[in-house]
């Protein structure tokens, strides 16, 4: 039965970089845990509480990123080998700074980002609307995860763009 009314050709692009992205999070999601029983100093509750938030989060999009290879009929990599080995995101040490560990998840939300985008694009010539959905919704959520953590990394002098109104 064909209940996606979708080409198996069209979503095996999708399924690979959907478990690229798999892959990417599982990473993120044990260095966020790194550094939320690693983070030392005065921001320690800040960042503590902060990281607990974050790798929650990507727990919860692990699944559903798994869920939505299945729902495509296709089987999930499940291996922490392979997740090692084609995610773009690297194992970071746990002796870090808290502003280098902020520095480092600014980045991976960036490949995170970026993955996202290469996916969306093939789930757009495979007409695979609910992967674009899905996906769609975490663009917009690490994006704002992104913004709030570069806000914390800044100087309290420091300014943010001017809109062409306030010019």
């Amino acid at each position: 039965m064909n209940y996606l009314n979708m080409s198996d050709e069209k979503l095996v692009p999708v399924v690979v970089e959907l478990n690229t992205l798999l892959a990417d999070y599982h990473v993120y999601y044990q260095k966020l845990r790194s550094f939320h029983w690693n983070i030392l100093g005065k921001n320690f509750f800040d960042l503590h509480n902060k990281f607990e938030e974050l790798y929650g989060n990507a727990q919860k999009k692990i699944d559903e990123i798994a869920e939505r290879i299945l729902t495509l009929k296709y089987h999930p990599i499940s291996k922490m080998t392979d997740y090692l080995e084609i995610s773009k995101i690297k194992e970071s040490s746990p002796l870090l700074t808290d502003e280098e560990m902020v520095n480092i998840i600014i980045s991976d939300h960036t490949l995170l980002l970026s993955q996202m985008k290469v996916v969306i694009s093939h789930a757009n010539q495979a007409g695979d609307e609910g992967t674009i959905d899905l996906l769609g919704a975490y663009v917009r959520e690490l994006e704002k995860s992104s913004w709030m953590l570069n806000a914390w990394s800044k100087k309290t002098t420091a300014q943010l763009n001017k809109s062409m109104v306030n010019a």
